[in-house]
């Protein structure tokens, strides 16, 4: 599968995956699942296992693509790393309940239109613009554990980072736009490595995978796309701090629509 057309596909996926993981700290999940799962479909491989394989391989790509993206936003300073140290052990939680359980039984299908539906609801909440409460707090920590698992939880099943979710989340509570974009790129990585354990225990034994797959784990396209999104995290790191805050929502929304909508029609067309 993996002839010099699909290289090229994956490599440009990858540069602009990893450019809006930077930018946006959105892991770069939403943007590959759709494009991933119209790759995979348009090579042979069944809808269902399509929409799970690009959802397990996106979701391991981001172990990298965090990493360069969190090291770029770290150096300004601008993570809350009291925030990733009382989400994450939620998080990991909630990862491995989706990850390795959970995934398997769910249709794509379900998957895809799940997947659809949290994207819509957080470009929603991104263009309305309505500012938080100023009295409006973090949760304690049992409340951040609870907010970790449900991210985990969540990222788990539609193989997005997080940001999706974390990113409104920490703006509701008042933690600023910038921070929020960066505590949530230094979460992808465990989220990412929860599920990615997850998803190769559960589809260790699916039958219809192809060449080079661990579990649900699309290893060529994993190596290619990680690569290309590795070099572009810190350039969008760049271009995040530059840009003002309205900008970074409204771009965040409009591209968050187009993935929901790419997502609906490949669910039902499929």
């Amino acid at each position: 599968m993996l002839d010099p057309l699909l290289i090229a596909e994956l490599a440009a996926l990858g540069l602009v995956t990893g450019f809006f993981a930077g930018l946006l700290g959105i892991g770069g999940g939403m943007i590959l699942v759709p494009f991933i799962t119209f790759i995979l479909s348009h090579r042979g491989i069944s809808a269902d296992l399509a929409v799970k394989m690009a959802i397990a391989t996106s979701m391991a790509t981001i172990v990298f693509t965090s990493i360069s993206s969190v090291r770029a936003h770290h150096r300004r300073g601008v993570v809350r790393w009291d925030l990733v140290a009382r989400l994450a052990p939620g998080i990991v939680l909630g990862a491995a309940l989706a990850g390795a359980g959970v995934f398997r039984i769910v249709q794509g299908r379900w998957l895809a239109l799940l997947f659809a539906a949290f994207v819509a609801f957080s470009a929603t909440q991104m263009l309305r613009g309505s500012k938080p409460s100023a009295h409006r707090s973090l949760p304690g920590p049992g409340g951040q554990f609870a907010a970790g698992g449900l991210i985990g939880f969540l990222s788990g099943l539609v193989g997005a980072g997080g940001g999706f979710i974390s990113v409104p989340f920490m703006t509701w509570c008042n933690v600023a736009m910038h921070q929020a974009v960066a505590t949530s790129a230094a979460l992808g990585f465990p989220i990412a490595l929860a599920n990615a354990v997850g998803y190769i225990w559960s589809g260790a034994q699916v039958a219809g995978r192809p060449a080079g797959s661990l579990g649900f784990i699309f290893l060529p396209a994993l190596a290619v796309i990680a690569s290309a999104s590795v070099l572009m995290a810190p350039v969008g790191v760049r271009v995040a701090h530059a840009l003002p805050v309205s900008t970074l929502k409204r771009v965040f929304a409009l591209i968050l629509y187009g993935l929901a909508a790419a997502m609906t029609y490949e669910a039902w067309s499929g």
